[in-house]
């Protein structure tokens, strides 16, 4: 079994010409990076590292932006033998006292020995430290000078074992840094082997990624895979494509790109931003695989993709689908690649009250449900219940997993690794079920809500609601608040709108009100309509309700 450095030794010394990555950045050419630029760029980190004596096994927290200096740096880190840990840079979208307080927390936990950032954030970085903390340097990237070339040999990381951790991912939260997630060279080639595998990757691939590296998809499917594996990759800024998503079309045509992944809301977003204007000249029939994943994947979403893009090459066979998590590297099944996915129109009042995924009848109300397909060769996934025994066929419970990728552990903290296990299997908090082997995703567990018994999934209301006119797509969230009078939950409804008119603001509420009424007969408490930019996200986008709820609670207490 070899590792990262062994196998960047092997590219650089057979393939230094090689392009390992094409580098995408607004307002500036595209940057070809060959593995001989790459190493070259990460020995400079590898140098300060050394100079300000990070060792072998010890981390570093990475606060970079999309660019040269964060490709550099990750393989500078890992070149080091050190443990790199990437975390979010503040953003708008991010609650400036929630952030400083994840830093903060984050360097207690992991206790990094460095950290890395670019000058513009380095007094944010140092007004976090405190005296007891274990960071010894913080290095700015613009500091960073170029050495001479490469001695592989000079390398602590080339003797690091298989078995040692090679890099931190972390758990999605608010900003998603209360877990990290340990990963061992081994388990990460262990994942790459068997998901190559499902994808059929080959080197006549391309893949096309704006996912951000601190987000396990990115890291994984949209660096690592590539980079380690000799495959090109296309890398663009995550922030770039929220501005213009149309440049991910643009990209994949200029560069002939066969694979992508994509959440569920980017369906979407594109559907809803991209303009034909943009599309002049678009070519998007080299898509071999556009995979859905890190969220429960939605029929609707696919077919609104399919219907914008088709006429510009977008084949129907090319959506695809996936269920993924950092604790197992990355993915846990793979669908849509050897034939299409599976659709499972199943019975509405059956899944909400009893749990069963059965058959829709004709003239009831149905739920379409998309298969995220089968697991990857060296993972079985089951179902249990919440006292943990194992469920049939279209019963719904907890998705539980075993592999030969599975975290080494939670990065210090043996607590939270002790309590996600049982019986040798890992409990995910996902909700799903089986049905001929293919593993259907519903929602996470500490997002469900329970109304008088019925088990209501957030992500479907949070559909309904942003089909209404004057919603903002992907700026909804629902949850359920406890009713001390009824004794059960009742839904809430928050949901983004532009206009401050009473009176369209009345319109849009009742709308919203009627939509989730009538396609899944709740009823909802209370439909809260507020401005742009209210709503809080998770460091990679998805909707955070807890903190939402804590937010709305709030301002409903205040008035």
């Amino acid at each position: 079994m070899s590792t990262f450095n062994h196998t960047l030794r092997n590219l650089i010394e057979n393939t230094p010409e090689k392009v390992a990555l094409y580098l995408l950045e607004s307002g500036k050419p595209d940057q070809t990076i060959t593995y001989g630029s790459l190493i070259e760029g990460a020995t400079a980190y590898e140098a300060a590292l050394r100079q300000h004596g990070v060792g072998a096994g010890e981390a570093v927290v990475l606060i970079l932006q999309h660019g040269r200096a964060h490709v550099d740096a990750y393989f500078g880190v890992i070149l080091r033998g050190a443990i790199p840990s990437v975390m979010p840079f503040l953003t708008e979208k991010l609650l400036p006292e929630r952030y400083r307080a994840e830093l903060a927390a984050l360097i207690e936990i992991i206790q990094p020995a460095a950290i890395i950032t670019y000058a513009e954030f380095e007094a944010e970085v140092r007004a976090a430290l405190k005296p007891e903390d274990s960071v010894r340097a913080v290095i700015v990237a613009e500091n960073v000078p170029p050495v001479s070339p490469p001695v592989f040999d000079t390398f602590e990381g080339l003797r690091r074992a298989p078995q040692d951790i090679v890099l931190l991912q972390h758990s999605s939260g608010t900003t998603g840094l209360q877990k990290g997630v340990a990963l061992s060279h081994q388990a990460v080639f262990n994942q790459l082997k068997s998901y190559s595998q499902a994808i059929r990757l080959t080197q006549q691939d391309v893949i096309v990624s704006w996912l951000p590296l601190y987000h396990d998809m990115g890291l994984i499917a949209g660096f690592l895979m590539p980079v380690l594996l000799g495959i090109p990759l296309v890398l663009m800024s995550p922030f770039e494509w929220v501005r213009a998503p149309y440049k991910l079309m643009q990209a994949v045509s200029r560069y002939r790109g066969t694979l992508a992944w994509l959440p569920n809301f980017a369906y979407n977003f594109c559907t809803q931003k991209v303009r034909d204007r943009h599309l002049e000249g678009v070519d998007l029939s080299s898509w071999r695989a556009v995979i859905n994943c890190s969220e429960p994947v939605r029929w609707e979403s696919h077919q609104l993709f399919l219907e914008r893009f088709v006429p510009y090459g977008f084949k129907s066979e090319a959506l695809a689908a996936s269920y993924a998590m950092a604790e197992n590297v990355f993915a846990v099944t793979q669908g849509g690649i050897d034939a299409p996915l599976t659709v499972d129109v199943i019975d509405r009042q059956a899944f909400e009250s009893k749990r069963r995924a059965i058959p829709a009848q004709a003239g009831k109300p149905a739920i379409k449900m998309v298969s995220n397909g089968l697991p990857i060769p060296n993972v079985q996934v089951r179902i249990v219940s919440d006292d943990g025994k194992e469920l049939g066929e279209r019963q719904v419970g907890e998705i539980a997993l075993q592999s030969n990728c599975m975290l080494t552990g939670y990065y210090r903290r043996p607590d939270e690794t002790q309590k996600a296990f049982l019986d040798g299997w890992y409990l995910t908090g996902d909700y799903g079920y089986l049905l001929n082997g293919e593993l259907y995703v519903s929602g996470r567990k500490k997002d469900l809500i329970i109304v008088g018994g019925k088990n209501i999934y957030p992500q479907d209301l949070e559909r309904l609601a942003m089909a209404v006119d004057g919603v903002h797509p992907g700026r909804v969230v629902a949850f359920g608040v406890f009713d001390e009078v009824s004794g059960t939950e009742e839904v809430v409804i928050v949901a983004e709108v532009d206009t401050d008119g009473a009176a369209e603001r009345r319109r849009i509420a009742e709308n919203v009100h009627w939509e989730v009424r009538r396609g899944s007969a709740i009823v909802p408490r209370q439909v809260h309509l507020v401005g742009p930019r209210w709503l809080i996200k998770t460091s990679s986008g998805k909707t955070a309700r807890g903190a939402n709820r804590d937010k709305y609670l709030a301002e409903v207490e205040r008035t």
